[in-house]
């Protein structure tokens, strides 16, 4: 479904083509909750599972996030001094980095034979950046018509882009959190014949 994303993204012969972007987003996270849902109630789960299912919500949320920068408008350029974009870009980068870095970890992990299971907090900062999403693409039509600045219009921007700032603080505490809890994982082991 990522790339129909992008192509209602950049669709711009088509009036409001990113209300159609931000449906097809909706329904790709609600996919990837349906289909963990699913695999964990009637216990199908595989390894083709275990290898997509954390990649996929992460290759969703970074090409959304991506593509947004490139419209800079959405992130309050008129009427955050322009400073807008660039805290965007931060975000984004910061959110990232965090994925990474955890994901990396995981297969630290996953050599060492330790099981991390995904934490609540986890979720939460996944739901906020899905949320983020949906609202910086719902007002991105309408912030493009022009007029009304300081409306509706530009409230909607700066709503999206609290959420944003809110799911960035929420996805470095949760990777802090992530790392700290499981910390053991990247203790070094004693070589066979070492003392304890």
């Amino acid at each position: 479904m990522i790339p129909l994303f992008v192509l209602f993204f950049y669709l711009d012969v088509l009036p409001f083509h990113e209300l159609y972007a931000a449906a097809v987003f909706v329904l790709a996270a609600f996919t990837d909750f349906l289909d963990g849902y699913i695999a964990r109630k009637y216990h199908l789960v595989t390894n083709m599972g275990k290898f997509l299912d954390p990649i996929a919500d992460k290759v969703l949320v970074s090409t959304a996030f991506i593509l947004l920068l490139t419209r800079p408008l959405v992130f309050g350029y008129n009427t955050l001094a322009g400073w807008g974009p660039m805290a965007a870009g931060i975000c984004v980068a910061l959110i990232m980095a965090r994925e990474l870095i955890v994901s990396g970890f995981r297969l630290v992990a996953v050599e060492k034979g330790a099981v991390i299971a995904a934490d609540k907090l986890g979720k939460v900062k996944t739901t906020v950046q899905d949320v983020a999403i949906f609202v910086l693409l719902v007002v991105m039509p309408f912030l493009k018509q022009g007029g009304d600045v300081v409306g509706y219009k530009e409230l909607g921007a700066i709503i999206g882009f609290a959420l944003l700032l809110l799911a960035t603080v929420l996805t470095v505490i949760s990777g802090v959190n992530y790392l700290v809890k499981n910390r053991q994982v990247l203790r070094e082991e004693p070589e066979e014949g070492e003392k304890r």
